[in-house]
């Protein structure tokens, strides 16, 4: 009985070790791989979330076919990820791209989009229907 419990808790170990890859894009589907992109997003520092984000995205236009993109992206970490992102920019920009003309850089490109997405959460008008469905009542 003792070896017993020592091999369940031996392959317990081993599957927790084997199955914690929460850093990584998942690559067995694209369902997985888009899941295991929001968790690691929201497990970035703030300052880094548009980044992974838009170089997710980036590679994503780049490889319109979804196993290609789960071969490509499977397994990888987020710095990965955003330097193939920075190398697709750079061919991009170079071949003339003119959604990337306007940038300078790669991290002029981030610096727009981050600030666009401030600008959205700032400007957004409180929905009519809320004020309806106050759960404070008045007594």
């Amino acid at each position: 009985m003792k070896k017993f419990s020592m091999i369940v808790g031996i392959i317990i170990v081993a599957m927790l070790v084997g199955c914690s890859s929460s850093d990584e894009v998942s690559g067995r589907s694209i369902r997985s791989a888009y899941k295991s992109v929001i968790f690691i997003k929201r497990h970035l520092p703030v300052d880094q979330q548009v980044e992974f984000e838009v170089s997710f995205w980036t590679v994503r236009n780049a490889t319109p076919n979804d196993k290609e993109l789960l071969d490509k992206v499977g397994g990888k970490k987020a710095e990965d990820i955003i330097a193939m992102a920075k190398e697709i920019y750079q061919q991009r920009k170079n071949s003339g791209a003119k959604e990337y003309q306007e940038f300078t850089s790669w991290d002029q490109m981030i610096a727009k989009y981050g600030q666009e997405r401030i600008d959205q959460t700032k400007h957004k008008k409180p929905d009519a229907r809320d004020e309806k469905n106050n759960v404070l009542y008045k007594l």
